[in-house]
């Protein structure tokens, strides 16, 4: 699977799961902390895919604005990773707060795509040859396995 496909397909994966969360209740405690954990897991692995493999690749075989385009990106993922993230996680997912704060994640996520697929994903196709992306989209499949397969091993 080519890079691009292999990223939307994790797009897709995470907005699934963010609707999920936003439809449940302030009583459906457990589910919404079992929505919480696999969506900060796939964000994990997605933003390491990102930030290891792809953003290097497409920075270099771009131009600055490319490059600005790879900063903001990481930037948005610090965001929802050092901010919204452990915020959610430390509000009780009993309470309308949680939800408030889930609705933020959903909003900052769903832009975060929209820019990637409208934007960075068509030049990247512009900039990598179709031999690049399957072979990005090859070490990324290699990394996600090495990931999961630390993530279970922390968990266990």
């Amino acid at each position: 699977m080519n890079a691009i496909e292999l990223l939307k397909k994790d797009h897709e994966t995470v907005k699934d799961l963010l609707g999920k969360l936003e439809e449940t209740t302030e009583r459906a405690v457990q589910t919404r902390k079992k929505l919480l954990a696999k969506i900060e897991q796939e964000l994990k692995i997605h933003t390491e895919l990102e930030e290891q493999i792809f953003y290097p690749a497409f920075r270099q075989a771009g131009s600055k604005d490319d490059a600005v385009m790879t900063v903001e990106a990481k930037e948005e993922h610090r965001a929802v990773e050092a901010l919204v993230l452990p915020d959610i996680k430390e509000t009780p997912p009993s309470t309308i707060e949680f939800s408030g704060r889930v609705k933020v994640l959903k909003e900052l996520l769903e832009h975060h795509i929209e820019e990637e697929e409208r934007d960075m994903f068509p030049q990247a196709r512009k900039l990598l040859s179709k031999q690049q992306l399957e072979q990005l989209g090859e070490s990324m499949e290699v990394l996600r396995k090495s990931l999961k397969s630390s993530t279970q091993a922390d968990a266990a």
